[in-house]
């Protein structure tokens, strides 16, 4: 497989007019909200390329302006239709390089050590930070107001905090200052852990009471 993203601005389209003109434009809302068309033509530059090759063409207008994109690839037509291509497999390969990307807020781009194999355990430790992290956010955060929130917003506004623990017989209290953000949120975990603990405690005094009737 052979993909390439390029911008080659001043190409016809399929139907001869520019990718990022009326074609985008006729599919716009009135309200100015954004569409998109998504085309494919054939192309081959003067002297770079050895054959004709098979061009994607996404015709997007967002918010009064034009926004053409390209997408070259070897693909065969048959199995990946213009906007199944652009959309599952190009984005998708995109939404990984914005996951590394991700990382780096976790310093993984750090190497202020002497030795290799100390940069490449600092490394390892950011990539397990990075696993544990997604796996809050995606298990823990889920349905919150964090739920979409970057590893670095986490990482500052709710791992980085001090705060006080206090478990009790039917609630566990977070205690933390009043200028944090999101103070008034709770994870999912808590409320979880909570309402578990509550049920065994319903479930022993209702075995208690069990035993002492009998």
């Amino acid at each position: 497989m052979w993909v390439m993203y390029s911008a080659l601005h001043g190409i016809s389209a399929c139907d001869g007019s520019s990718p990022g003109d009326a074609g985008s434009q006729a599919r716009a809302p009135a309200h100015g909200k954004t569409g998109a068309v998504f085309c494919e033509f054939a192309y081959r530059t003067k002297k770079s390329w050895s054959r004709t090759r098979r061009v994607i063409a996404k015709a997007e207008q967002i918010e009064g302006k034009e926004n053409p994109r390209y997408l070259v690839t070897a693909l065969d037509k048959e199995a990946w239709s213009a906007q199944k291509l652009y959309e599952q497999l190009y984005c998708a390969r995109g939404e990984m390089e914005n996951r590394i990307k991700e990382q780096l807020s976790l310093f993984a781009d750090r190497m202020s050590t002497e030795t290799l194999r100390a940069n490449q355990l600092r490394l390892y430790f950011s990539s397990l930070a990075y696993v544990l992290v997604e796996a809050l956010r995606r298990l823990g955060l889920a349905g919150t107001e964090w739920a979409e929130a970057q590893a670095d917003t986490i990482r500052l506004k709710l791992l980085k905090i001090a705060a006080q623990v206090r478990i009790t017989a039917r609630r566990i209290w977070v205690r933390t200052v009043a200028p944090i953000p999101g103070r008034r949120f709770s994870p999912r975990p808590g409320r979880r852990c909570a309402a578990e603990k509550e049920e065994r405690i319903n479930l022993v005094a209702h075995s208690q009471k069990r035993s002492k009737s009998a």
